[in-house]
């Protein structure tokens, strides 16, 4: 998925299409056989890539779940907010535009992804780095927005906010992905629990 209007060169056109096959038959695997039961070079042959370029795209099997693919698309589309919009509603209209123009199979990618997150105890560790790393990603773009520094001690507590409001909307099974925006409209709306 790209929100790029720039035309993108062959080679970056095969990169994408051979990290995008790759975890699509990784993510095949881990279904049918399990996470612990499927090998870097199941999903290798399965790809019919070598290890060597498996390890080229992901550092690790861990990585390839763990690896949001939304993060760079998330934070251009909070970039491309109307300077004036307060960075809450940015957030949950970028969390809109990017989950509202997923494909359906990018959909169910993700929904994979999720399930896997979440269901697999050693993801669920690892998680918690991946978790503090997307509330930095968020400072970031945030600070940008309200012109103060990313180590700002409220702008780390608002990225930190929107980063759990978007993980308590996970249940046991990956939710709908439209939870992630119900999960900021309620942040908005001031977290009323009557």
């Amino acid at each position: 998925m790209s929100t790029s209007t720039e035309p993108i060169g062959l080679r970056e056109r095969k990169k994408r299409k051979t990290r995008a096959l790759i975890r699509e038959h990784a993510m095949r695997l881990f279904t049918e056989q399990g996470y612990a039961q499927t090998t870097v070079d199941q999903i290798a042959a399965a790809a019919d890539v070598s290890p060597s370029t498996f390890f080229r795209y992901f550092p690790s099997k861990e990585q390839l779940i763990l690896i949001d693919d939304l993060d760079a698309p998330m934070l251009a589309a909070i970039a491309a907010q109307p300077a004036d919009t307060p960075p809450l509603t940015a957030c949950r209209r970028a969390f809109e535009e990017v989950l509202g123009s997923l494909t359906p199979a990018e959909i169910d990618a993700e929904r994979t992804r999720q399930r896997l997150l979440f269901g697999v105890p050693e993801l669920r560790s690892a998680m918690l780095g991946e978790l503090i790393r997307s509330i930095v990603i968020l400072a970031d773009a945030v600070a940008v927005r309200v012109g103060r520094r990313a180590d700002d001690f409220e702008v780390r507590v608002f990225a930190g906010a929107v980063a759990g409001a978007v993980l308590g909307a996970v249940g046991e099974d990956p939710p709908d992905l439209a939870i992630f925006v119900k999960a900021i409209e309620f942040l908005e709306r001031g977290m009323p629990l009557v």
